[in-house]
This record gives structure tokens, sequence and C-alpha cells, in this order.
């Protein structure tokens, strides 16, 4: 939950005013700064973990992805565009900010063996788990 502290009181009117005649294109932009990292959900299967992030409007190769020191690195650097048309925006709703997400490697998981994979604005990065190694039990001959 957010909770916003407000420090000069509005009347009833001003605070339904705002509301309404701000809708739609006052909301989410206190927020937009707040949060530029895309989601992400994280899953395990017996064979390993699958990290989801969602980053919809950029290619494969706009994402950075690499491992090191037990930290699986996520990151995109935003490029500047400039556009030489004659084109006037008007209002800009959807974009794509820099990001960094870090995020901590179990000591199960085959560094070696990490895969990513982009599609459908979702970057897939599958962790597989290393194989356990069982031992087996020795019988011991007596003498």
């Amino acid at each position: 939950m957010l909770v916003v502290k407000q420090t000069n009181p509005r009347s009833v009117n001003s605070v339904f005013n705002e509301f309404f005649h701000g809708f739609p294109s006052a909301w989410g932009r206190d927020y937009q700064q707040e949060f530029t990292v895309p989601a992400v959900n994280i899953l395990e299967s017996k064979d390993g973990y699958h990290v989801e992030l969602n980053a919809a409007g950029l290619t494969k190769e706009d994402f950075k992805v690499s491992a090191e020191n037990g930290l699986l690195t996520i990151s995109y650097e935003k490029k500047e565009t400039t556009e030489t048309n004659d084109v006037k925006v008007l209002r800009t709703e959807f974009r794509q900010n820099s990001f960094k997400r870090t995020f901590s490697l179990d000591d199960k998981v085959n560094v070696e063996a990490i895969q990513a994979k982009y599609e459908n604005g979702i970057l897939k990065i599958t962790l597989p788990k290393k194989e356990e190694v069982k031992v087996l039990p020795k019988e011991i001959a007596i003498l």
C-alpha cells in the first residue's frame, strides 16, 4: 500500500476535481519514476529455477545478462533517440527506462548451463540445477 503524506490540506471538492478532471492523463505520472524496473516471476521446478522478466517493447539485443560472483544480473541501458521527422509528440504514456536487476544465485545452480530467451515481451532465463552426486552405499567385505 502506498501512503502519501499531505502537507497542505485540500477541500473535498478539489480532490474530486483533481481526480476526475485529471483522469487519465495524471494517473501514474507520480509513480512512473518510482517503478522503473520491470516485474519478475521466479519459479522453481525439479530441474531448475526460471526467471521471467516482463519487458515488452525491447529486443533480445537490448538486454545484458550475466552471472558472476554468485549473482545473476539483468540490465538494459536506454539509448537516446532523436527523431528528425515533422511529428509532434502530444502525449507519451509508455516508455522504457534503463534498469538493472540483480539476484543471488543458489549454490545448486549450474552457472555454466544458464540460458536466456526473449519472446512475446518476456525475457525467460533458465537456471538449471547441478546434478546431485549420489553416494551409493559401499558394501564392505568382512575378512
